[in-house]
């Protein structure tokens, strides 16, 4: 078996138990390359050659994790989301092991499953060609977008609790008025944020969007009602407290579906998908990319039950 490694050196969990990651897939016969990624070349050229291997291995953040999948979309080629950044939302929905020989096993022998992506499109700058990107998580406008901008300069010290910090500082978030196509049909709303949803879990397994499922070829989208950060508490108690609730039963958050939505602002907000922060604002669109990409998943997480 050839498997290809890619290493985002600028995570935020350091080595990761990376070493003895390789050391299991080695003395178990597997050929690894590595690669490592610094933001000096460009993560596509990495992968470039990923036909010719077996495996491909995201070891990095979310960013890190759905660009990968993103350049590899629809290539079938299997990937393991190696948990080595701050958040790691993406393997904690899938319900990744963070230990190292229990990712190996899993790169070894974890059963392949195909999920959606998400794609985003802005206008390019100077008029030139839309712009293009992938997520796997979510993208968003408002709030969301507010707290991992102000979170990334304590990411390297404080890891995950850099966006606690960063929310608490941003308890005054201002509200904005949202227009929203939905496969054609417009949603006027006010609100803190707007998520577009791929898989819908947060830390703590707080849900974004309850029932989201990021195999039925389309995108949930939440609309944060609240007009500022208190009025989020009762949303937040209710992820904690009513784990069994139905899709509407979330305090102050409207869900839909939709496999396009256009998005605008007023006022402009700036725009986050998977945790990066885009260097632009609203308008944008999003399109669901049905079955784009192939997870290896461990036997005990929750797409393979």
């Amino acid at each position: 078996m050839r498997t290809l490694v890619i290493v985002n050196t600028c995570a935020g969990g350091g080595d990761a138990g990376l070493y003895h990651y390789v050391r299991a897939l080695g003395t178990s016969g597997t050929e690894v390359t590595l690669r490592f990624f610094d933001g000096s070349v460009t993560l596509e050229s990495l992968v470039g050659d990923a036909g010719g291997f077996d495996r491909v291995v995201a070891a990095g953040g979310d960013g890190t994790a759905s660009a990968v999948c993103y350049a590899l979309r629809d290539s079938g080629v299997p990937i393991l989301v190696y948990p080595a950044g701050t958040a790691n939302l993406l393997a904690l929905n899938l319900g990744m092991s963070i230990e190292p020989r229990a990712l190996a096993e899993t790169t070894m022998h974890g059963k392949p499953v195909q999920f959606d992506l998400g794609e985003i499109e802005r206008p390019g700058p100077d008029g030139g060609p839309p712009a293009k990107t992938g997520f796997a998580i979510m993208a968003g406008a408002g709030y969301d977008a507010a707290v991992i901008e102000a979170a990334q300069p304590f990411k390297p010290t404080l890891g995950a609790a850099a966006y606690l910090l960063a929310a608490v500082g941003n308890l005054a978030a201002p509200p904005a008025h949202f227009e929203i196509e939905l496969d054609g049909r417009q949603v006027s709303t006010d609100g803190m944020a707007v998520l577009i949803v791929n898989f819908g879990r947060l830390q703590f397994d707080l849900p974004v969007a309850r029932g989201a499922d990021p195999r039925d070829g389309l995108l949930d989208v939440a609309v944060l009602r609240s007009r500022n950060v208190a009025g989020l508490l009762p949303a937040v108690l209710s992820g904690i407290f009513d784990r069994e609730g139905g899709r509407d039963a979330t305090p102050g958050v409207d869900v839909y579906s939709a496999s396009r939505i256009t998005l605008s602002a007023d006022p402009q907000l700036r725009v986050q998908y998977d945790g990066e922060i885009a260097d632009a604002l609203t308008p944008f669109s999003a399109r669901v990319l049905p079955g784009a990409t192939t997870l290896l998943l461990p036997p005990d997480s929750p797409y393979t039950r």
